[in-house]
């Protein structure tokens, strides 16, 4: 029987989730906007994955944009005290499929407020700033995440796709609960960021935790598949978990098999040989 077979950790010290968790980019349309083929199908796998033990589900304003959202509001008991739900703010989509950084406080606020709305929580569990937008000071982005904190509109706060540097600023601003990053068994630019997670305390959501299936330069991991009768994307999930204690690898998928796939490379166990060789 597939189960989620990952330990847990206790995000901002209070919310405890098990650590492979499931992103919810990929059910929306083509390139990340409109709709997906199949509603229903999509709701089946967000029903499936928290069936399979994924308590912790990440998606963002900028998915569809608001078509994630929407989703998991119809799909799941999001007040649920069993399940955390984040998502993130601070990017705009047009149809041509940019990711557009937006960082204004105002508009930081109204857009908290569409997600909380789509998403039927209040307060969201755990709300990120996606993205920092070089039209608008850092600091200003982060207080306002800050004061919906303070306001009680959300429980958390997270950042991605940011520098030690931006981190630590953004500590000084508010107790921070999360970093999203770019992180994979292909790609460690980030180690740094991760190394001072750790030191703090904080979650690592690793984003791309599969390298959008480019594993082919990572030496020895089609050989470690093999010995454990998985494919090298269950062995760079297994990877991820073992890598960190505060790894929160959440891979995203369409597809209710893809994602019992995920959920069983929870039971990979890596020996410190494979370990030292994907390293």
């Amino acid at each position: 029987m597939v189960e989620n077979q990952s330990d847990t950790f206790d995000i901002g010290g209070d919310l405890t989730v098990n650590r492979l968790g499931y992103g919810a980019m990929r059910i929306t349309g083509e390139d990340i906007i409109g709709a997906p083929d199949d509603e229903d199908e999509a709701r089946n796998v967000l029903e499936r994955a928290v069936e399979l033990g994924v308590n912790f589900v990440d998606t963002a304003d900028s998915y569809g944009p608001g078509v994630s959202e929407r989703l998991i509001g119809e799909a799941l008991d999001t007040e649920s005290d069993d399940l955390v739900v984040a998502t993130k703010g601070g990017l705009l989509r047009n149809t041509d499929g940019d990711w557009l950084p937006h960082g204004d406080p105002d508009y930081l606020r109204n857009a908290q407020l569409a997600s909380r709305d789509r998403l039927r929580m209040d307060p969201i569990d755990l709300y990120q700033f996606h993205r920092p937008d070089p039209d608008t000071e850092f600091e200003e982005s982060i207080n306002a995440l800050a004061e919906m904190k303070d306001e009680g509109l959300i429980r958390h706060v997270g950042v991605s796709n940011v520098s030690v540097e931006q981190l630590d600023t953004a500590r000084d601003i508010v107790d921070i609960a999360t970093v999203q990053n770019e992180f994979n068994v292909a790609n460690r630019e980030d180690d740094d960021v991760l190394e001072a997670c750790e030191e703090y305390g904080i979650g690592f959501i690793p984003w791309f935790p599969l390298a959008a299936g480019d594993l082919d330069d990572v030496e020895g991991i089609d050989e470690i598949a093999d010995d454990h009768d998985a494919s090298p994307h269950q062995i760079a999930l297994a990877w991820l978990l073992q890598h960190s204690d505060v790894t929160l690898p959440i891979p995203g998928t369409s597809s209710v098999d893809h994602l019992e796939q995920n959920v069983a490379a929870s039971g990979i166990e890596l020996s410190d040989d494979e370990l030292d060789r994907l390293s």
